[in-house]
């Protein structure tokens, strides 16, 4: 099991290792884990692979996958019910530990973990489907030949997820890949491996050697994740630019990818979209949560000229009770920002906005004291900037969002749809027939009606994005099918073809 020790003369930090056919495996050289709310306080330290442990754990992912895949689905299902079995008990310190090295506040992190319970539930209710198989019936006149079309699994899969929601995301994938037949190696991130590593590796502790790995380190020695032959498929989330670098890697092999990317999810109010309390409240949470660091939170909203005030005072109402703070302290509402850079590319869109003479307006107090100098930053809202601005044409990943008013239904689905990125998005509306008409028109890969967020999403539903925002789906059976691939096999009549003959 995971090992916790002193890692230095401040305090008792979380240490993890990696996981490799089995068994745990700690290294020299480490990732020491920064706490983004206490500048100079370290949270814990993780093991950093080498070429070498990564080449191991491909290895061990390829020589367990026969047996796993010779299971059938509802065997290998049976498996993972008791891997998962018993996870909740540890959630409490899964969250507080996450909460430290990520900087969201204690019940986001306490539910990022929930998510992957769900998810992986959810996931093994596929079973009975997983193996199924059509037959295509002999065509009189043509070759006497029936084919059953089935499914078969891939092989060796890696699963690379982000820094933001880790635990989460990780579940829209894993599950649906090892019920699939494959075997997996769960590559953490870097700068919040600890709570998801220990997470993973009481699960995989309880399926057979090798079938679940847990590999953590520098991207400088990741490459045989993604370029080993023996890796059939990588399973990416993150930045669009990363998506790139993955795709780019993994086109020396042929390697399959799922990327599932960011996006600049347009939420777009109509002239009779209902603003009371519990419609701005799933608004709020849809732009602020993680402290606007999702990848499908609203980063864009488009509202009817005629509610622009009543919509922009909603959510200035929410922001002046926002208490900017350390996660796990008591209150806090908003964390900090998980890195340096991240709330300086997020104060240069502000600025940038300021500078242009952008309506901007900033809500609550930055904190003092240990956490002076945090990566904290107060929450905006851009009224009506200038559409060329970048903190409309990019992907803020922070707390601030751009609130641009349109006249009449076609503006807005122009604006929404002119972006770079098709993740999300979202139509507000009192009529069901005007959200399904203008929803249908926007271009991304999941659409809300009254409503929006990654806390509101269909976790039974295909989930994936469209233009820059992705290839492939996750959850569902159809999650299930982009980790396997499809198999024709042909029986032939060889007394009718012989009678055709003559």
């Amino acid at each position: 099991m995971t090992d916790t020790r002193t890692i230095d003369a401040a305090g008792v930090g979380v240490r993890t290792g990696l996981f490799i056919g089995g068994e745990e495996r700690f290294t020299e050289e480490v990732l020491r884990v920064a706490d983004p709310g206490k500048p100079d306080a370290i949270v814990g330290e993780a093991a950093s692979a080498s070429a070498a442990d990564v080449a191991d754990a491909v290895a061990a992912a390829n020589a367990a996958f026969p047996d796993w895949a010779r299971l059938s689905a509802p065997e290998r299902a049976a498996r993972m019910a008791v891997a998962i079995s018993g996870i909740a008990d540890d959630r409490d310190e899964d969250a507080a530990i996450l909460s430290q090295e990520n900087g969201k506040i204690r019940f986001e992190a306490w539910v990022d973990a929930l998510v992957f319970e769900i998810r992986w539930n959810l996931a093994l209710m596929l079973a009975d489907e997983v193996d199924a198989s059509h037959t295509l019936p002999v065509v009189p006149g043509a070759i006497p030949v029936s084919t059953d079309v089935a499914y078969q699994p891939l092989g060796v899969v890696t699963v690379i997820v982000p820094f933001n929601w880790p635990i989460a995301i990780l579940g829209a994938s894993l599950p649906h890949a090892l019920l699939a037949g494959n075997t997996a190696i769960v590559k953490v991130p870097p700068t919040t491996p600890l709570a998801i590593a220990r997470l993973v590796q009481r699960v995989a502790e309880k399926l057979p050697p090798g079938v679940l790995n847990v590999i953590s380190g520098r991207d400088e020695n990741m490459a045989g994740l993604i370029q080993n032959p023996d890796v059939a498929k990588v399973c990416f989330t993150g930045s669009v630019n990363g998506g790139k670098r993955i795709m780019q890697m993994a086109s020396q092999s042929l390697t399959r990818v799922t990327l599932e990317l960011g996006g600049n999810d347009a939420a777009v109010f109509l002239e009779d979209a209902i603003l009371d309390d519990a419609h701005l409240d799933r608004l709020y949470a849809a732009i602020f949560d993680t402290t606007g660091q999702i990848c499908m939170n609203a980063k864009r909203v488009f509202v009817h000229r005629s509610r622009l005030d009543e919509l922009v005072d909603g959510l200035a109402a929410r922001l002046d009770r926002a208490v900017i703070g350390y996660g796990l302290d008591e209150g806090t509402t908003m964390g900090p920002l998980h890195s340096p850079a991240q709330r300086s590319f997020v104060a240069e869109l502000i600025q940038e906005a300021k500078d242009a003479g952008a309506d901007v307006r900033e809500y609550g107090q930055l904190p003092g004291g240990e956490l002076e100098g945090g990566n904290f930053l107060r929450p905006a809202l851009v009224v009506d900037p200038d559409p060329a601005l970048r903190v409309v044409t990019q992907e803020q990943f922070g707390p601030v969002i751009p609130i641009i008013p349109f006249d009449d239904e076609d503006e807005a689905v122009r604006g929404a749809n002119d972006t770079w990125g098709g993740l999300c998005g979202s139509v507000w509306t009192a009529s069901p027939s005007s959200g399904a008409r203008v929803g249908s028109q926007l271009v991304c890969g999941y659409v809300w009606i009254n409503d929006h967020g990654a806390t509101r999403l269909d976790l039974r539903a295909p989930f994936g994005g469209m233009k820059q925002s992705g290839i492939g789906r996750e959850q569902g059976i159809e999650g299930v099918r982009s980790f396997q691939d499809t198999r024709a096999i042909a029986t032939i009549d060889a007394e009718a073809l012989a009678a055709m003959a003559h």
